[in-house]
């Protein structure tokens, strides 16, 4: 699966980078506060707008302060899956248990340092794993490969039936590092500069698509 973000897009063009992607198998929108990460982006009003022009299923990932809050609100606008960080929330469990109650999945996302073991029965309230590559908070970053241990463990949980989350990758995602990632194990692949940096970014999705799915060696 491949989820173009469009925190790399032109957001003076929203609905005609959208369009740009079709073919993609979720969008991932990037919702920022400036307080749990350094950077402000879009949020609620934008997310609704989104809605309204496409059908491709929404990602948000809410690297927000308070997603106890705000994290239904987001599955109550009609957003397929939404993610929140185990660093910023007071109960996950309830956030699981109410974002699914409003008809989305539910994400744990965790940063590049952020170890996977402790959270690991959190998890089994939760649809998906998203593990950062890059520090969270801006586009256009390295990849950090050390995290590809973390993949490969909550792989190994997946494939043993301890866990049944899908394994999503956010960060540093192109060309040169997703075999990697869909080696180690990843399901789901967060792209934004380059997708939305490439001159046909449906081309790049369908390629990016062929790159992980001959790496994975999984249907």
């Amino acid at each position: 699966m491949i989820a173009p973000s469009i925190l790399s897009a032109d957001f003076a063009r929203l609905a005609d980078e959208v369009a740009a992607v079709r073919g993609a198998d979720w969008l991932h929108v990037d919702v920022m506060d400036a307080h749990f990460v350094p950077n402000l982006t879009i949020g609620l009003p934008v997310v609704e707008a989104l809605r309204k022009v496409t059908d491709i299923p929404l990602d948000c990932h809410l690297m927000i302060d308070d997603p106890d809050t705000w994290a239904v609100r987001y599955a109550e606008a009609g957003v397929h899956n939404v993610t929140v960080h185990v660093e910023a929330a007071e109960d996950p469990v309830k956030i699981a248990k109410d974002l699914r109650a409003a008809g989305a999945l539910a994400g744990l996302s965790v940063k590049p340092n952020t170890p996977l073991e402790p959270y690991v029965e959190l998890l089994r309230h939760y649809d998906t794993l998203l593990v950062m590559s890059v520090e969270p908070g801006f586009g256009g970053q390295r990849f950090i490969p050390d995290v590809l241990e973390k993949v490969r463990a909550a792989r190994r949980l997946v494939d043993s039936g301890e866990l049944t989350v899908l394994v999503e990758i956010d960060g540093g995602i192109n060309e040169e590092t997703i075999e990697r990632a869909a080696e180690a194990g990843v399901d789901c692949f967060v792209a934004g500069s380059a997708v939305y940096g490439a001159p046909d970014p449906a081309k790049t999705v369908a390629q990016l698509r062929r790159l992980a799915a001959g790496a994975s060696g999984r249907s």
